[in-house]
Order: structure tokens, then C-alpha cells, then sequence
């Protein structure tokens, strides 16, 4: 019989999150949409009304602060304006709260 040499894959270690993902595609856990291509299509159109960016905003900060935050956008793996124009997004919508 052959001797077969496992090796070892590019994407190992999988965290918690990717081993569950993995047992739900192979148990079909997942289901097509109908109509995804008109799904796609519908849900682009909230993305970018929702997204939409149109006023600009000038911002002096600390730099000690604006160091930190993209500290957090790296950690977060998001760009650090992103993550500025989510909190402020948050806080507008009541999600967060901010004692002053």
C-alpha cells in the first residue's frame, strides 16, 4: 500500500468560528436564495443608499487619540475612518452612549 504523506494546510490553525462554518456547509445548513441574482441587486441598492456619503467633515484630534483609534480600526481589520464614521453613525442612531 502507498504511504500517503498528510500535509499539512495553508489555513490551519481554523478558529472556533471557521470549524463551525465548515460542519454547517457539509450538514447543508446553508440554502440557495430564489431569485439571487434580483436579491443582489436589492440589497446593493440598501448598501449604497444606506452608505451614501455626502458631506465631508473636517476634525482636529489629539494625536495620542487618533493613534489609538487606529489602533482599534487595525485591530478590527477596518479602515480607521470607517470605524470613526460607524461610531458616530452608532451614536446618532441611540446605539451607544457617550457620558460627558
Amino acid at each position: 500500500m502507498k504511504n500517503i504523506k498528510k500535509t499539512k494546510s495553508i489555513y490551519e490553525p481554523l478558529d472556533e468560528e471557521e470549524r463551525q462554518l465548515i460542519k454547517d456547509i457539509e450538514n447543508d445548513v446553508f440554502v440557495s436564495v430564489p431569485n439571487q441574482e434580483e436579491e443582489i441587486k436589492r440589497l446593493r441598492s440598501y448598501a449604497a443608499n444606506f452608505l451614501k456619503k455626502d458631506k465631508r467633515l473636517t476634525l482636529r484630534v489629539a494625536k495620542v487619540d487618533l493613534e489609538k483609534i487606529q489602533e482599534k480600526a487595525i485591530e478590527s481589520g477596518i479602515p480607521y475612518q470607517t470605524l470613526i464614521n460607524s461610531l458616530i453613525r452608532q451614536y446618532a442612531n441611540g446605539r451607544i452612549n457617550i457620558n460627558i
